[in-house]
């Protein structure tokens, strides 16, 4: 479908790619990895034409669609979500628009039997087949239906998007590319500002509606549940595995050791053909075997091996200073802004050295209570931290408070201790500044840079409770790993919020959940959490052991097999149920999928390319198939949730 070849981006005298070519093919799932500043984000700027490489050559055919979601949101706040959502279809708007011109042309003109009307009257028809074909101005009612799954209410449609948060408006651009239904989507870091919900909902997306699709991300989980094609970008140029993700890193590694042993064979010959030129340079009668050797060097292709600094991913950081037993307990906490409650009735313990994660959808409150915890805003309720706690706080707004005018190696050697000021520029390789990037001014570094280096300055503080607001949205995988490492291995306190997955599993013994007005304690890692919760979404089976429950305290005679069997026997009614309604789908989709094909076939004739009428019928059709193969998706995902349990 689309189709790189011999693709080069230089900047300055830097060669960022060389010599590049890969295919996109239909129904792709490429997760696109490596360093950051690699060129990933390029390489999507590059397929959604927003960058013009230095040479070769992008081919892509004139009909496909290309959507392109960047990290840093388009909105400009001027529009309601509704409003907002409605740019999909621009296209159809301007389409629209140019048939309604051309009708008025058509009205105008008296010279019906001249060449240009009937042009003008092709053109039309073309118009027209294609607008009835995209939906026409059948559009509204699949508008809605998108963002109330989506997590909208009809109540947000006509609020304006600057009333919502990132995460939410990542939403509403992520509503717009699948209302567009581009041919290929390009996702860079998508996951950055979604919480744990909207990432589940965007893979189920990725799995069952989006065509071909190209990210990047540093969530593992997330892209290893949505891609099977893996591209690393490595020293400018390319690694195309067709494997997902975990199976990547492995055949990486298998790779990664040839590559050095090849790399260390190549050097044992370079070394030895030097040193035979050397000894034998100003000897007359070896001058043409010193000539010979001489030109195998001039043609020997160097294999480069790009540089993996494993030295800190055991990083050690100083012990934190002795606090009291319980350094966070809430008690009835409530916060409103105005007459908008946030939540009430929390109540909450967090022992020393505990590890806990809020988690919950964008805008329930997690950032709130962590204010409240700061006693940054007022709130009603106790909140009390225990003695001797010192608070290490970071959040994005953090990396502002910087100076500018420190270099990174400063920043961090102003807070470093003992003997950690040994290993500082150990601490900022493993961060990604390495070598002459220490030295820069803070001034000068982009936003992700910042903050990576807020984070190190934080983890170096004699603190005992470390509170983390989205700790690694500007972080690469590498980095991440080395922060988790650190913490798990940090003797105080940590509260985390975060929508990373992977990166709490094995972090977190507890989590804290934000919704409905209020915040519920889970014990067990994230990933016991979310069991819980797609228990708790089958309804059918949650009323049938409630039931039984019920009937247990009444008897105090049931024992917890009956319970079980009693529940297993409830599921099992509920999977025939579902399957039997899959079976329904799916023959309408294959009658629909039948008479689709019928009419393409008079479409194809030219009496039946001139009637309107077969159009309108085309795309009401159209719309049937889509809806009712949403619907079977919903089902299947649902059969499968019931089939796990």
């Amino acid at each position: 479908m689309i189709s790189v070849e011999g693709l080069r981006v230089e900047f300055g005298g830097f060669t960022l790619f060389d010599d590049v070519s890969f295919v996109i093919n239909k129904k792709d799932r490429i997760a696109l990895v490596g360093k950051n500043g690699a060129g990933k984000s390029t390489m999507l700027k590059i397929l959604a034409g927003l960058q013009s490489p230095t040479g070769g050559v992008v081919s892509i055919p004139k009909e496909t669609t290309i959507g392109y979601l960047p990290q840093q949101m388009q909105l400009k706040d001027i529009r309601t979500v509704r409003e907002e959502a409605e740019m999909a279809f621009d296209h159809i708007h301007d389409m629209e628009r140019e048939i309604n011109l051309l009708n008025e042309q058509l009205a105008e003109r008296t010279d019906y039997e001249s060449e240009v009307y009937h042009k003008i009257i092709d053109k039309v028809t073309h118009l027209s087949e294609q607008f009835q074909m995209m939906g026409g101005s059948n559009y509204h009612a699949e508008l809605e239906r998108t963002l109330i799954g989506l997590g909208f209410s009809r109540e947000d449609f006509d609020r304006p998007t600057s009333e919502f948060s990132g995460g939410w408006r990542m939403r509403i651009e992520l509503a717009k590319l699948l209302l567009r239904r581009p041919d290929v989507l390009l996702l860079d870091e998508p996951t950055n500002h979604l919480d744990i919900e909207s990432i589940q909902w965007l893979e189920n997306f990725i799995a069952t509606r989006a065509n071909a699709v190209i990210l990047v991300s540093h969530d593992r989980a997330f892209i290893d549940n949505t891609t099977s094609r893996t591209i690393e970008i490595e020293l400018g140029h390319i690694y195309d595995y067709k494997v997902k993700y975990s199976d990547y890193v492995v055949l990486r590694k298998e790779r990664r050791e040839q590559q050095l042993r090849a790399y260390e064979n190549q050097q044992k010959k370079l070394a030895d053909t030097e040193a035979f030129i050397e000894r034998f340079r100003y000897k007359a009668t070896k001058s043409t075997q010193v000539q010979s050797r001489i030109k195998q060097l001039e043609k020997i292709e160097r294999i480069e091996v790009d540089e993996i600094d494993t030295a800190m991913l055991n990083l050690k950081f100083p012990p934190a200073p002795h606090s009291g037993s319980y350094p966070v307990i809430a008690e009835e906490v409530s916060k409103s802004y105005g007459d908008h409650l946030i939540f009430e009735h929390v109540n909450l313990t967090i022992k020393r050295g505990e590890k806990v994660a809020f988690v919950g959808k964008n805008g329930e409150g997690k950032s709130t209570l962590v204010k409240c915890i700061m006693n940054e805003i007022p709130f009603e309720g106790s909140l009390k931290l225990g003695h001797g706690v010192k608070i290490g706080y970071f959040a994005q707004n953090q990396a502002q408070l910087l100076d500018d005018n420190m270099t990174v190696f400063d920043t961090v050697d102003y807070v470093a201790q003992g003997d950690i000021r040994t290993k500082i520029r150990d601490i900022l390789g493993a961060f990604m500044f390495g070598g002459e990037a220490s030295e820069k001014k803070v001034a000068v570094l982009s936003g992700g840079e910042r903050s990576r280096l807020a984070m190190i300055r934080l983890l170096l503080e004699p603190v005992n409770l470390l509170i983390l607001d989205e700790p690694t949205n500007h972080l690469d995988m590498r980095s991440k790993d080395v922060l988790k490492n650190a913490l798990k291995d940090f003797d105080g306190t940590v509260i985390v919020v975060s929508h990373d997955r992977e990166f709490l599993d094995g972090l977190v013994e507890k989590v804290y959940e934000f919704g409905n007005k209020r915040v519920v304690e889970h014990l067990g890692g994230i990933y016991e959490f979310l069991e819980r919760k797609k228990m708790q979404n089958l309804q059918e089976l949650e009323v049938s052991a409630n039931k039984a429950t019920e009937a247990a305290a009444d008897e105090n005679v049931p024992t917890q097999n009956k319970l079980s069997y009693e529940a297993r026997k409830e599921l099992n009614k509920a999977i025939k149920k579902q399957e039997k309604l899959i079976a329904e789908s799916e023959k309408k989709i294959e009658e629909l999928e039948t008479s689709i094909a019928d009419l393409e076939a008079k479409l194809a004739t030219p009496e039946g390319a001139s009637d309107t009428a077969l159009y309108t019928q085309y795309a009401d059709l159209k719309k049937a198939l889509s809806e009712t193969m949403d619907l079977w998706t919903e089902q299947t995902m649902e059969l499968e949730e019931m089939q796990q349990n």
